[in-house]
């Protein structure tokens, strides 16, 4: 056991040794080099857990090592499903945190995307233009945001006319 305020070193997570984590992360990284090029992979890091018959808390983490939310639970190593939901998530809340910014946005309507379980798929989801009730929509697969076109945004021609 190590004391409250003692700040332990987190550890690169070596690759195999989450397999589920792993193949899902890599999906996330796919999406993130689609939307946010300039970005490095994201990576998985891992610290002790306050008591020794814990498991080690696991993040997602920026390329940098800064993470933000919560640790995955230890239980979603064992199921791609529920590995790649709780990747989603903690993948989305390290990057809107850390970089200050909604991440990913949708090509169409320019507003954060969340993942959602649809036809028993990971999607990520877009509430659609609000302001003028635009229907919500599922954009992509968690992980296939590379195999869109960008549909032309009708505000563009409009500003290019005047």
């Amino acid at each position: 056991m190590r004391a409250l305020f003692d700040h332990p070193e987190p550890r690169r997570v070596s690759p195999g040794e989450y397999p589920m984590w792993d193949r899902a992360l890599a999906l996330l990284n796919r999406d993130l080099a689609v939307t946010l090029p300039e970005q490095e992979p994201l990576r998985l890091l891992a610290l002790p857990p306050y008591d020794a018959d814990e498991p080690e808390n696991v993040y997602v983490a920026l390329a940098n090592g800064e993470w933000h939310g919560n640790h995955l639970y230890p239980d979603s190593a064992d199921d791609p499903a529920s590995a790649l939901a709780m990747v989603a998530d903690a993948a989305q809340e390290t990057v809107t945190e850390r970089l200050w910014q909604a991440w990913p946005l949708c090509a169409e309507h320019g507003l954060g995307m969340h993942p959602r379980d649809t036809d028993e798929q990971l999607s990520w989801w877009c509430a659609g233009e609000r302001l003028r009730r635009g229907p919500a929509h599922i954009r992509a697969a968690v992980g296939a945001l590379d195999t869109l076109a960008h549909p032309p945004r009708p505000n563009r021609e409009r500003r290019r006319a005047r």
